[in-house]
């Protein structure tokens, strides 16, 4: 997959949107063994908020 098939932000969990899971996956993530797709930007009910897939 590459970073333009990223799943809709709003369809993920808090855990995925914060990049504590992977995007994909269910799996837990380490600092080390992720690989970090960059911050992104979402609005949020007329605010811009940022979630970190990875």
């Amino acid at each position: 997959m590459t970073t333009t098939d990223l799943p809709s932000a709003q369809s993920l969990s808090e855990a995925k949107q914060r990049g504590a899971n992977c995007v994909w996956c269910f799996a837990p993530l380490a600092i080390g063994a992720a690989h970090d797709l960059g911050p992104r930007l979402i609005d949020a009910h007329g605010t811009s908020n940022r979630w970190f897939p990875r």
